[in-house]
């Protein structure tokens, strides 16, 4: 039992390490982005044309972080926080680090009410940096995805929140081979019990671990971040 502790809390750490790095960059470059967005709209009005260029070297700094793949990033601007729009997505992702264009892909994409989904609702509700999913993202990448998503304020006003996307597929090539290197099975579920990635063949991602084999072992939960580990002796 001893030797199975240390295996979960090894785990554990190394959820913790991989996903707090991200957060940690879209820490460091929200506050002075909302400074930004404040001085801008104490000009006129503020509205895509004008977010968007502040957003893009923010976003491309994120593609560009080390060691972890990240598949997107951008702003999600507050519903009607803009005079053009109801809601703006300013976003950016894939290998060429292009600007998603959400209206030239599918009708009314452009028009949705992110309030609803789960990466923009909790850190606008809570005020605190947000993990969310796996979840097929319709809106981007038509891939299970990974969000974190921290709040942006000015003067305690909730103005949107920055985010960043990382598919499932390639955080899985990362955490596979470290957690099979503790020895044991490891899973990687949310907060309520959908598994992220497995070294597990028998347990596939968006899987619940509830009612199954997996339920009756304690799911132990990772520093920082809303994601649990669940280990298993091989």
């Amino acid at each position: 039992m001893e030797q199975t502790d240390e295996v979960i809390r090894s785990a554990a750490d190394i959820v913790s390490e991989y996903f707090t790095a991200p957060m940690r960059t879209l820490l460091e470059w929200v506050e002075p982005f909302a400074a930004q967005v404040a001085q801008l709209r104490s000009t006129g009005p503020l509205t895509q044309a004008k977010l968007d260029p502040l957003v893009e070297p923010y976003a491309l700094q994120t593609l560009a972080l080390d060691g972890v793949p990240v598949y997107g990033a951008g702003f999600i601007a507050a519903i009607d926080l803009l005079a053009d729009a109801h809601s703006h997505l300013a976003w950016w992702q894939g290998a060429d680090r292009r600007q998603l264009v959400l209206a030239s892909q599918t009708v009314n994409k452009e028009d949705i009410d992110y309030s609803a989904l789960e990466w923009y609702r909790v850190p606008m509700t809570s005020g605190e940096p947000h993990v969310a999913g796996p979840y097929v993202d319709y809106l981007c990448s038509d891939e299970y995805t990974i969000t974190i998503a921290v709040p942006a304020e000015i003067d305690g006003e909730r103005i949107g929140v920055a985010g960043l996307d990382l598919l499932v597929a390639a955080v899985e090539k990362e955490l596979t081979p470290r957690f099979m290197a503790l020895g044991h099975q490891v899973t990687l579920t949310n907060g309520v019990g959908r598994v992220v990635v497995s070294t597990d063949p028998r347990v596939a991602t968006g899987d619940s671990v509830r009612g199954g084999r997996l339920a009756s072992l304690p799911r132990i939960a990772c520093e920082g971040v809303a994601l649990d580990v669940i280990v298993e002796e091989i």
